[in-house]
């Protein structure tokens, strides 16, 4: 089972999100803060972390994530609202290596995480 970390400070998004990835077959961790994240990161990476932009710090916790020695593992999703290009730029510099449009819904997920899930 592939591990999956989920940063958003939003706990509807979280807990939303996590039901579906659950069901998709990942292991999800949740983190409420760019802190949160990090500090989750260092104890056990995941295979996939998804960074809402709207969370204070996101910038900086892709780059210190990315920074990280076991971070050659980790594929980062910046989550954004719209198609922003500015904001899309700004995550895809900080190490993200791809968007993830919100909102997202059960359809969004399955369709971008579940070649993820069924390979591992």
């Amino acid at each position: 089972m592939q591990r999956l970390m989920i940063a958003d400070s939003s706990d509807v998004v979280r807990t939303v999100a996590k039901r579906i990835l659950s069901e998709l077959g990942f292991l999800v961790a949740e983190a409420g803060s760019d802190r949160e994240a990090l500090i989750g990161c260092q104890a056990e990476m995941p295979a996939i972390l998804i960074v809402d932009a709207g969370l204070e710090g996101a910038l900086d916790l892709i780059s210190r994530v990315k920074a990280l020695p076991e971070a050659k593992r980790v594929r980062i999703y910046y989550c954004v609202i719209e198609a922003d290009l500015k904001k899309m730029m700004l995550g895809k510099r900080a190490g993200a290596d791809d968007f993830l449009l919100k909102p997202f819904d059960r359809k969004i997920l399955a369709a971008v995480f579940g070649a993820y899930a069924a390979a591992a």
